[in-house]
Formats: structure tokens, sequence, C-alpha cells
């Protein structure tokens, strides 16, 4: 895969032309991705803004929605933790004062803010930032006083969120990619949470000059977060079992350098498949010719007949399994092949919610060497149980293990720190194993 416009930048700390981002609008409220090509724009509530000011900016910056003379702009904030902390500060000190009061007085009847929309819109017309407008919220508002110090920072966060909405630019990465395809369209991910995948890596052996196999039914998520793990040492095989490979569009989203894309590959199973069986049938028939020869080569003389063809003859040319641009070439080079199917991958992870999971073990488990671990994900744990039951009636692994990952998110605030009050109940279900060779 060749790595995408921008990746090949010096500091890849910086945001790079057409380099794909995560916008993070009023702190989790939205995520949405985007790339930074020339003229692109985002819709902010009701205001559209360009892109072009965060272009060169460093990753983890944030911005906020202004009114300019030619429509909405992003102005990226100098000091927001600073401005953050000196909240905290202020609360700190309010909170002590506030122990007595309450929001038991409080009448919610609309008339307690005097200041109009029409205030408001001329406000906007004349440029007041989102911040005087706060001020003149609070400054006009008969109850705010009353109110508690934790209800007078709900209030000033609301408004916030209305009239001088932030957006902080993330850098693409697994685990954020993951948070944002589960908050925004689960499905498209089978329902993978980010604290199942990070047990995939780590149960999978992910790690420097692994070769990993790949079934990847997910978008590429998968394909992604292994590609991001191994950085250019190692390989990852990303297969499919159709005639046309499933996409792997989110790869496309990490900004991956040349180096780490280009040990990227897309290969059909059945493909694999050919060459592995063609290379144990030539390393059987070799060790049978060395038994009846009493270890000793044959002669060269035309009368010796192999019973199988070399594995070399049986693998494809390379068709530079790469993306490049917006299309996927698919298979890989031949020196891949060969010791892929001489020599296995060291490590398997499949994310296939619409397959049966033990036809997906008996088709890719004979692919990895002996030894090698594996990891299965599904989003119910029924067809992983039955997979389990068959792997151990054909002694095909060892360690079997059926795990359902738990996570609890916390709120931490001063004074109110406490488990979110809503959660996802279910991260999926992982089988893993290690693959055990019948001598």
């Amino acid at each position: 895969m060749e790595g995408t416009t921008g990746a090949n930048s010096t500091n890849r700390n910086l945001t790079t032309p057409g380099c794909a981002v995560l916008l993070d609008i009023n702190d989790g409220d939205r995520l949405a991705f985007a790339h930074l090509s020339p003229h692109a724009s985002v819709k902010v509530g009701n205001a559209k803004c360009l892109l072009d000011p965060l272009v060169g900016i460093p990753f983890g910056s944030v911005f906020e929605v202004q009114s300019g003379p030619n429509g909405h702009v992003l102005v990226r904030l100098q000091h927001p933790i600073t401005e953050s902390k000196e909240k905290e500060s202020i609360e700190s000190e309010e909170a002590v004062e506030s122990m007595c009061r309450d929001n038991r007085a409080l009448i919610d009847n609309n008339t307690a803010q005097t200041l109009s929309a029409e205030d408001i819109e001329q406000m906007r017309r004349e440029g007041a930032t989102g911040k005087a407008i706060i001020e003149a919220l609070v400054a006009n508002s008969a109850s705010f006083e009353a109110k508690s110090a934790f209800s007078q920072e709900k209030y000033k966060r609301r408004k916030q969120k209305k009239y001088a909405p932030h957006v902080l630019v993330r850098r693409p990465s697994a685990r954020s990619v993951c948070e944002a395809y589960f908050a925004k369209d689960p499905n498209k991910i089978g329902f993978l949470r980010m604290d199942t995948l990070a047990l995939l890596l780590s149960l999978a052996n992910v790690g420097a000059n692994a070769e990993v196999l790949v079934l990847d039914m997910l978008g590429g998520l998968l394909t992604a977060a292994v590609a991001e793990r191994l950085g250019g040492h190692g390989s990852v095989c990303s297969t499919f079992h159709t005639a046309k490979a499933q996409t792997v569009d989110m790869v496309r989203l990490f900004n991956f350098d040349t180096s780490t894309a280009s040990r990227v590959f897309r290969v059909s199973l059945s493909e694999l498949t050919g060459a592995r069986y063609a290379t144990q049938k030539a390393q059987e028939a070799k060790e049978a010719i060395d038994a009846s020869d009493g270890l000793q080569e044959p002669p060269c003389n035309g009368e010796t007949l192999l019973t199988a063809p070399r594995a070399e003859e049986n693998i494809s040319e390379p068709k530079q399994g790469r993306i490049e641009g917006n299309k996927a070439k698919l298979s890989a080079p031949v020196e891949d092949m060969t010791r892929w199917a001489s020599q296995g991958f060291s490590s398997l992870i499949v994310g296939a919610p619409y397959l049966d999971p033990w036809t997906v073990a008996q088709c890719m488990l004979p692919l990895l060497a002996s030894s090698a671990p594996f990891v299965i994900y599904h989003p119910y744990s029924q067809p992983l149980a039955e997979c389990m039951h068959h792997l151990q009636a054909e002694h095909m692994a060892v360690a079997l293990q059926l795990s359902e990952p738990w996570l609890r998110e916390y709120q931490v605030l001063p004074s109110r720190t406490h488990p979110n009050m809503q959660m996802s109940s279910t991260g999926g279900y992982v089988l893993s194993g290690i693959t055990i060779t019948n001598m």
C-alpha cells in the first residue's frame, strides 16, 4: 500500500495538505473525519467552516468557531489548557462558598434571561466573539448568582457549545478511529470496542517483525491497527474469501508513511491456501525421495518423477499488492508468498461477524506456523463457544480461552467523579488459542 498524501512529512506531529484528521466537536458531542484538501469544509451546528486554517498545525490543537466578515471561521485557541486550569481553580474556590446554595428556589419560567434572541443576533452581526456573548448572557441572567457552582459551570458549558463551539484536531489512530466509529456507526466495525481491539492485538502477539494474517470484514480497522503497531517492521496480509475483496477504506485514514504502507498486502484466501498446499506436497515428496534413496540426492537424469510441483511455480508473479491512491491492487511479491507458504504466518486475527467461526478456523489455521497464536472476534458468544468445542475435539489448538472484555468509563471532575450514566453493555467476545501441529 502506498502512503497517503502528506504522510511523508518530516514532522508527523503536524497536519499536512491532504492528510486525514479526526475532528472532535464540543468534547465528543460529534466526531467527524475529514481530509485537508483545498476548499474542504465541515459543518459545526448551523455554521459551515473551511478547513484551511487546520493545515500546518500540531495535532491536538483546539479551534473555536467565530463569526467573520465572510462567514464563520475557525480560530485557533493559543492556550486552551491554561484556560481550563483557571476555570478549575475558580471552581474549587467557589465550591466552598456554594455549599449553602442549591437550586430549590429557582423557577424555570423563561423570564430570568433579559437578553433576547434579537440582541444576541445583533451582537453577532457586530462581530462579538462567543466568549463575549456568554459573558453577556451571564450578566443578564437574574438567576445565575443563585445557582450552585456546578449549575453555573453547566450553564456556561451549554452556552459555550451553542455560541462558541470548540473543534479539537485529533490524529487518526487505532484507538481514536475505533472510538469514533463505535460512537457514530458501530455496526460498520461489528460493534468492536477499543478495549476489545487492544485485547486482540495483545493476544495475537502483534509486534515488530511479525507476519500477521488478518481476515478483516470490519472496514479495514483490524488491518490498519496491525499495520500501525508493526510500524513497517514486519508485514500484514489482509485476506478475503470472496471473489471481490472487502473494502479496507479505514486504512487510508491513518496517514501511514511509505515504509509502513508498503508492508500491507491483500491476497485472496484461495491463493494462500493453494500456495501452502503446494509447498506441503513438495516437502512430502522430497522427504519420500530422501527416505527411499538413503538420504542421497536423486540423480538428475530426467528419469526422476516429482510427484508435486515446486511451490514457486504455483505462486503468481507479484502484482504490487499495495493501495496506490484510491485503487487496491491484489497479491503480494513472490518472496513474501514463498515465505508464508513455507514457514506460515506468526499469528492470525479474524474479524468476520457474518461468517461461522469454526468454518473460518478450519480454513485458516493450517496457514499458521506451529505454536502460532490466533484470535477470533465475534459480537456474540454462542458461535465462538461452538468453535471452541470443535477445536478441542479435533485437537487443533491448546490454551483455548473465551473471554468478554469489560470496560467502565468514569467522569473525572472536582467533587463529581463517578461512573458515566450511559455506557456500552458489551464490546463483543474473543476466542484465543495456540495452534498445534499433528505429527
